[in-house]
């Protein structure tokens, strides 16, 4: 083979000329959607390759980026990766997602993937978009998916599609599958090195090429899979993962009542013994993943799926749980939820985060509302609260008024500030078990690591009542 290969599925002869093309930018990679992920994974890109094409259907998002500035926040290293990439000129940003597609031979699609209401995966960006790409797709072309999408979504759904859009043989091209493994306020260091990179190919050719790519952009190790089916489905079953031992910590936080235990102290010394690891019990699941990926295989495929079916249940069902917690608690000092003025800290799925999609507060502040609550919302990262019921304060105003109840939905670290002592007659309920981190930080010290239960709690601060759960 030549030196100068021409297209990118001509790894498979000569993975390192491919490589070299891929890296000196002889080979343009367009990157379709510069979301939270999208915008670092094309920036990584940019910096490795010299030569990457932002695509993103967003005006605002592509002047943005085209100024050299990031409007993804929160991530580190990302506002001066952007700045550098698009300066020297190895990043430019289009809303012209056909114009990218006729320039590069390397296409990367990182676009969102839903749920609808009724539970079916809504893949209409990915359709859309490699629709798009397969109009201006030529010849040994290589797109590469790394949205979640449900096991087969490349052989069954995305090959056909570009291969009819683009009126090549889908022996042509090539379809590879890489998960997406990044975290929000991590994505640089993720994609460079955290865990070691999947790659799958509809075709051999393409899971070589898509293999000698990703070597290219990260520290670690690629592991090429079997097919893109089994790269989608190690995705779909690390969330999965997830989701079904979340539910069993959530479920075992419910006995904390019937066992008169500290059931996250129980948990933390059980996970002693290496073959015991039972995740932190919560208020839910929340972000955009860990609660839809299971519906990408029980609604996709005949298979009956009831631990999955049950995990998903019992983890939506956790935000009532908190809230009938507070409700009981409330009842035993007379006090009705109807009537009860309460304060909600946190409406971000997780700490340090902006993001509230499936936030658990959704449900906990509609569900207080609704039973006739007076709720006042909290969350030091958030400008808007729209998704959410209750009144919008500041930390500043925390003190200006008397709670009933106040629920730790979140536990962000601005909440370690608050003087507990202003809110000695309330009824707390930590869903996350950091009252030793947050709540009264500065009248104790927390023990040994494990969260500090509700009896200690009380008798170290000058909260009348703690409920440590979930």
């Amino acid at each position: 083979m030549s030196n100068n290969p021409r297209t990118p599925l001509e790894a498979v002869d000569d993975p390192q000329a491919v490589s070299d093309a891929f890296t000196s930018g002889a080979f343009k990679t367009a990157v379709y959607g510069l979301g939270k992920m999208g915008l670092p994974l094309a920036s990584v890109f940019a910096d490795v390759t010299g030569a990457v094409i932002g695509a993103d259907i967003d005006g605002t998002v592509v002047e943005t980026v085209n100024n050299g500035q990031s409007h993804v926040t929160g991530e580190p290293g990302l506002d001066p990766l952007v700045a550098k990439t698009v300066n020297n000129g190895s990043l430019n940003a289009t809303t012209d997602l056909g114009a990218a597609a006729e320039t590069a031979q390397i296409h990367v699609v990182i676009v969102p993937t839903l749920i609808t209401d009724d539970g079916t995966p809504d893949l209409s960006i990915v359709d859309s978009v490699t629709e798009t790409i397969g109009h201006g797709l030529s010849d040994g072309d290589l797109v590469i998916i790394e949205s979640t999408v449900p096991p087969r979504t490349c052989t069954e759904r995305v090959l056909p599609t570009i291969a009819n859009a683009s009126g090549l043989d889908e022996s042509a091209f090539g379809i590879a599958f890489c998960p997406e493994r990044t975290k929000s306020g991590r994505a640089i260091k993720d994609i460079r090195r955290s865990w070691p990179k999947i790659v799958g190919g509809v075709s051999e050719e393409a899971g070589v090429a898509a293999e000698t790519l990703y070597q290219s952009i990260t520290e670690n190790e690629v592991i090429r899979v079997s097919d893109a089916t089994t790269a989608e489905s190690v995705k779909v079953f690390e969330g999965v993962h997830r989701d079904v031992n979340i539910a069993l910590a959530n479920e075992l936080a419910t006995y904390t009542e019937a066992l008169g235990i500290n059931v996250r102290e129980a948990i933390a010394a059980a996970n002693t013994q290496d073959e015991c690891d039972i995740l932190r019990p919560g208020p839910g699941v929340g972000g955009h993943c860990i609660p839809y990926y299971p519906y990408f295989l029980f609604q996709q495929f005949d298979a009956e799926s009831p631990l999955l079916r049950t995990a998903r249940s019992v983890n939506d069902d956790m935000p009532a749980h908190v809230v009938g917690l507070l409700a009981d608690r409330l009842a035993d000092r007379e006090i009705a939820i109807s009537d009860a003025n309460i304060l909600l800290l946190g409406l971000t799925y997780r700490p340090g985060v902006a993001e509230i999609r499936a936030s658990p507060s959704i449900s906990i502040s509609e569900t207080l509302t609704t039973l006739g609550s007076d709720v006042s919302i909290v969350d030091p990262l958030l400008e808007t609260y729209d998704a959410f019921s209750g009144t919008p304060i500041e930390m500043d105003e925390l003190y200006d008024r008397s709670y009933d109840g106040i629920v730790i939905a979140t536990p962000h670290e601005e909440f370690a500030a608050i003087d507990w002592n202003r809110f000695d007659s309330a009824v707390v309920v930590d869903t996350h078990g950091t009252a030793d981190t947050v709540v009264s930080k500065h009248a104790y010290e927390p023990l040994a690591g494990v969260a500090v239960s509700a009896e200690t709690l009380r008798e170290r601060s000058s909260i009348r009542e703690v409920v440590d759960a979930p």
